[in-house]
């Protein structure tokens, strides 16, 4: 059986000034996406997706480096649409996260309603992965609230924020027969 692993883009240069879209990681950030390439399954990679973000795209590209594969850039593979309200200070921000997940059906302060990010993003990974022979493995590279929606759809588990990351830069594998068996997994996040 192969698998893919869903890797979150670690700490970014927060500027409210810039569109979150368009941060870049942090220096640590940095650090840490080069360390993960060193991580057990990252020779077995053979093949990259990210996220359109930057920091998602910079942290593809450590990977990218070190196996001289080209990513594949997916601009549906992004983090939940919130420029409704663009930066929020931390406590402003989380509040409204936590709002996000406890009520997939709404659109929370003008925001991408959880249930249609998750609809979004499963089936951008259906989508990529039905194009890459099976026995490849696969890494894509994303965001916290991303791939937790994709992780409560692998699960087959409603949406919820208690199946969120605690820190950026995490993993989660899954297996690809998902897509053809729709069987749960359990799954769970490994910080990295």
């Amino acid at each position: 059986m192969t698998w893919c692993v869903y890797l979150t883009h670690p700490e970014v240069n927060v500027d409210p000034g810039v569109p979150v879209p368009q941060w870049g990681l942090s220096p640590v950030g940095h650090a840490r996406a080069e360390q993960a390439t060193a991580l057990p399954f990252a020779n077995e990679i053979g093949a990259i997706v990210s996220s359109g973000e930057t920091k998602a795209i910079e942290t593809a590209r450590y990977f990218a480096a070190k196996l001289s594969l080209e990513p594949r850039i997916r601009e549906d593979l992004h983090e939940n649409d919130r420029s409704a309200t663009g930066f929020l200070p931390p406590d402003e921000f989380e509040q409204t996260a936590d709002r996000f997940f406890a009520d997939p059906a709404t659109s929370v302060r003008g925001w991408e309603r959880a249930i249609d990010a998750q609809q979004r993003i499963v089936g951008g990974v259906q989508d990529v992965l039905t194009g890459i022979d099976q026995d490849v493995p696969v890494l894509f590279t994303g965001h916290g609230a991303a791939g937790t929606l994709l992780m409560c759809h692998l699960m087959g588990v409603s949406i919820s924020r208690s199946h969120d990351q605690a820190r950026g830069g995490s993993l989660y594998r899954f297996d690809k027969d998902w897509l053809t068996t729709g069987a749960g997994q359990d799954l769970h996040w490994i910080e990295v």
